[in-house]
């Protein structure tokens, strides 16, 4: 299996669909490894399905470092973009710069995402200057949730659309190589995804993007809240429930360790 590319992920527009999930963790880069995913995207997520909070904005640029690293310990073959947490890149060029940097000096990804439209221009293209791959992400910004008014579908209003369509192609003019749409109303996504000539990948976006991406713990149950966006392909929340009550009533029945089980 060969190692996943930025100009790999570029040439797939057109040809087929982009795959792309999240990943935290040593365990589950080691399965990602040995399956034909293009992607692993170390989010900033990680700060509601890892630490439980309720956003994604108290997770720091050293959280991001760390559990890169873990991934790329596991991930050989895919491309690994590191999301760049809140204010990490918002107060200045240089301070984008340097922690984009040390994301990839670092946690050693492959690539940054930022999340944002016009107003990031310069800073993409001040990355990409760098040698700094990036990643857009358009749409419902997790980062802006409260300057945004929560979480909602964009591209209901025109205004929204033709923002989101002028923001997709400033990003591709500033360098960036593909652009997440999040929460995107799917005919809009559709317009989005034809108006440029990078990927686009969807998350709730509808199925005209070049690709998708789905929060791994969100695709595998492993939590009991059901969402709009997502398909459950597996219910591990009840499984690994079960598995835990199953192993008390061993342990107190003394059923466990058998003789098996010791040395």
């Amino acid at each position: 299996m060969n190692k996943k590319t930025i100009s790999f992920i570029r040439g797939l527009k057109g040809k087929r669909k982009i795959t792309m999930l999240t990943c935290y963790d040593y365990s589950m880069a080691r399965i990602f490894d040995n399956t034909d995913l293009d992607i692993v995207l170390v989010g900033d997520s990680v700060g509601n399905v890892f630490s439980g909070y309720e956003t994604t904005l108290p997770v720091t640029i050293d959280e991001i470092i760390y559990h890169t690293k873990a991934v790329k310990r596991g991930c050989k073959n895919q491309l690994i973009v590191s999301d760049m947490p809140f204010m990490s890149y918002q107060i200045s060029i240089n301070d984008a710069i340097n922690n984009a940097g040390r994301l990839m000096k670092e946690g050693l990804c492959d690539a940054v995402k930022l999340e944002g439209g016009e107003e990031i221009a310069l800073i993409v293209e001040k990355l990409v200057k760098a040698g700094i791959p990036v990643m857009g992400h358009i749409g419902l910004q997790p980062q802006s949730v409260h300057a945004m008014g929560g979480y909602k579908v964009i591209g209901k209003k025109e205004d929204e659309v033709k923002r989101l369509v002028n923001n997709a192609k400033i990003l591709e003019e500033s360098g960036a190589f593909a652009i997440v749409l999040e929460l995107v109303k799917k005919d809009v996504a559709k317009e989005i995804t034809n108006s440029i000539n990078i990927p686009t990948i969807g998350i709730g976006s509808g199925p005209y993007c070049d690709g998708q991406v789905l929060v791994i713990n969100d695709m595998l149950g492993l939590n009991p809240e059901n969402f709009k966006h997502n398909k459950k392909y597996l219910n591990l929340y009840s499984d690994i429930e079960n598995a835990v009550n199953n192993y008390i009533k061993d342990v107190i029945d003394v059923k466990f360790p058998s003789d098996e089980n010791s040395f």
